[in-house]
């Protein structure tokens, strides 16, 4: 007997992925004090409204010194392959000197979101908590990419998490 299960993206799968990357900023938080609940909370929202309609392909947050990252958690979104595990969330490297340094968040929008129209994309932005302006993510500084978890639900899309770390 064989069966076979096909199941849609939706945005209980979104919330789900969402709710794995604000578990990231919490503990985040509570290493380093940022985010705030509140932008935790934004963040989140905005995050699986976009995911739900494709309308991402990578997401990121972190502190910056200068334009150049110290420490920062990077998300891709990607199709869950055969054996990809969903990671619990967590391993937020801890006791960075973050100080001086700013927050930063940062989306990168897919090209189902960059082929909408000027109306569309403000009709969305308006459901958003979030009022992004336009930019570029910081460059790396000291330190070094380290791909470490994977999110995944159970409609095959996936986070795949890499660290950026001080050396």
């Amino acid at each position: 007997m064989t069966r076979t299960v096909a199941e849609s993206f939706s945005l209980t799968h979104a919330k789900y992925l969402a709710s794995k990357v604000t578990s990231d900023m919490l503990r985040c938080q509570q290493n380093y004090g940022r985010p705030s609940d509140s932008e935790i909370n934004d963040y989140g929202t905005e995050l699986a409204i976009l995911m739900r309609d494709d309308y991402v392909e990578k997401y990121e947050f972190g502190f910056q010194i200068d334009s150049k990252r110290i420490l920062s958690w990077s998300y891709t979104v990607t199709s869950a392959g055969l054996g990809l595990t969903d990671d619990r969330p967590g391993r937020i490297l801890p006791n960075v000197d973050v100080g001086k340094a700013s927050m930063f968040n940062f989306l990168t929008p897919s090209p189902k979101w960059r082929n909408l129209s000027a109306e569309e994309k403000t009709r969305i932005r308006k459901e958003l908590p979030i009022e992004r302006v336009g930019g570029e993510p910081p460059a790396d500084g000291n330190g070094y990419w380290k791909p470490d978890l994977n999110y995944v639900s159970t409609a095959g899309t996936a986070l795949g998490r890499k660290s950026f770390v001080p050396f």
